[in-house]
């Protein structure tokens, strides 16, 4: 069993990252190299610190991992030194823990029970664990390809290379069913590729999966955009069923702002897809912060991602802009009670580079130059409040003053309006929520017979963790569509929310 004492031994640690001018000088990732023995040692120690709840609210899919990884049991393996066995139980609930474990937030860690008091020292530190397993798993390899014996002859088309679809296509593999993958880019991954900066996953991770999944027997097309370069209608006659996992990639703009038509204003996705083209050795971008001021609106993951590459493209300065105050550096329990996601400041990495962050403010206005390029934004001090009748967030100045910032660069980082309006939703006779989702029912299955969806695109933008917990999902859903019954595991309901404070 578990040692009870193990968080009053060993006291959290994070990995150790590497220095900033080493962070700021490659596109590498962050944390620093450390032989694997030793890395090992290290996490061994941290597992250490799990208790074995009796009630182990970070694998319930409400206030912890909704894919249900069975985290005290790799806990206690990895405590033990049982490495293989360790990958086994991880592999059991999580197709790519190695994505989970660079991206993930971490809900699982706000469930942990150790976070009840910032007497415990904090959590235990299950994403380094779970990260350090995923490693440990290739380097011993562990990790193989899983052939499926039989064959249902049955075949199915997934739109859309994300980590939904990816999870939803290697479930549907292993089952037996023939699955071919479409990806309308030029690689494939979805944001995993070209929204992930470099110095969060290097791409080499996502490859070496890819590979294992080509050979378990998963095809993939890339440059198809599907409902124009493959017909509805070819999709239709040769696929049995038809998963969506098209994501939620339609960037919320801001028209209302005077300036807004300035040149050099940029929705966040505009800069960081062509940044990490360049960094596959595509060229240039032609969005690129080289020299120039950059101001980035909106204080989430999109704009620590936007941060983070500005600085490494040789920004004169960055500065994100927050129209919140700044949250608090402790859980509120009162507003955030555990073991729901605590509203607290959260600094990544980036912000420790460079720049300066910018909280309770709004730009007002953007200032252009005589040639209708931004040259800076007028800034106020702002107050967000919820209109009581309406339910909708006003932002509202609470003095006159006003600041000017220098602006070479504005990068619109606030947020996705849901999935992007395309031919092969029209072809299949399917329209989108008030969300910009598309809706379907308890089996996943929209309005369109055979045609399921998964993933951002049902649930909207969300974490990478929901997105394999759909995939998966969806993928147990379309094997019992095919064959009457599945024994594939669904984490989820489509229904599934976090837990939460209304």
């Amino acid at each position: 069993m578990a040692d009870p004492t193990g968080f009053l031994k060993y006291e959290r640690e994070e990995p150790k990252k590497k220095s900033k001018e080493e962070r700021l000088a490659t596109w590498g990732e962050v944390y620093a190299d450390v032989e694997p023995a030793e890395r090992n040692e290290q996490v061994r120690k941290q597992a250490s610190r799990c208790m074995d709840c009796g009630i182990p609210f970070c694998h319930s899919s409400g206030s912890g991992c909704p894919l249900g990884n069975l985290i005290p049991e790799w806990n206690d393996l990895v405590r033990r030194g049982d490495w293989a066995a360790a990958s086994d139980r991880l592999h059991a609930t999580n197709n790519f823990p190695e994505f989970t474990g660079k991206l993930c937030p971490a809900p699982c860690e706000a469930g942990c029970v150790l976070s009840v008091s910032p007497l415990s020292g904090g959590p235990v530190a299950i994403k380094r664990v779970e990260q350090t397993i995923a490693d440990q798993s290739w380097e011993a390899g562990y990790v193989q390809p899983q052939v499926s014996a039989v064959s249902s002859g049955q075949r199915v088309a997934v739109v859309g290379s994300g980590p939904a679809g990816l999870a939803a296509a290697q479930q549907l593999t292993r089952a037996g069913h023939e699955v071919t993958v479409y990806e309308r880019d030029d690689r494939l991954g979805g944001l995993l590729r070209y929204g992930i900066p470099e110095f969060k996953m290097e791409k080499k991770v996502l490859d070496r999966r890819l590979a294992q999944l080509r050979k378990e027997g998963t095809k993939f097309v890339t440059g198809c955009e599907v409902g124009v370069d493959l017909t509805v209608e070819e999709l239709r006659a040769g696929y049995d069923a038809v998963v969506l996992a098209v994501g939620a990639l339609r960037g919320r703009d801001d028209t209302t702002t005077p300036g807004r038509e300035l040149a050099g204003i940029h929705l966040a996705m505009e800069h960081l897809v062509p940044a990490n083209k360049y960094v596959e050795g595509d060229g240039p971008s032609a969005v690129d912060a080289a020299g120039k001021h950059v101001v980035i609106i909106g204080g989430g993951d999109t704009g620590a991602d936007s941060y983070g590459t500005a600085t490494r493209q040789g920004a004169l300065s960055v500065t994100q802009l927050d129209q919140y105050p700044t949250p608090p550096s402790t859980r509120d329990d009162e507003r955030s009670p555990w073991p729901t996601w605590p509203y607290i400041l959260r600094t990544y990495p980036a912000h420790e580079e460079a720049g300066e962050r910018k909280f309770a403010v709004a730009v007002t206005r953007f200032i252009g130059d005589d040639e209708g390029n931004v040259r800076a934004v007028e800034l106020r001090q702002v107050r967000v409040v919820k209109d009581p009748e309406t339910g909708k967030r006003m932002v509202t100045p609470i003095n006159d003053e006003v600041e000017e910032l220098p602006a070479d660069l504005v990068l619109l980082a606030i947020g996705f309006e849901g999935v992007e309006h395309m031919p092969l939703l029209d072809g299949l006779g399917l329209s989108l929520t008030k969300r910009g989702t598309l809706s379907c029912g308890a089996d996943w299955q929209t309005e369109s017979p055979g045609v399921f969806v998964c993933g951002d695109a049902h649930r909207g933008a969300s974490l990478v963790v929901w997105a394999i917990a759909e995939g998966r999902s969806v993928a147990s859903a379309v094997d019992a569509y095919l064959t009457g019954a599945s024994d594939l595991p669904a984490p989820v309901h489509p229904t599934a929310l976090p837990l939460a404070v209304v």
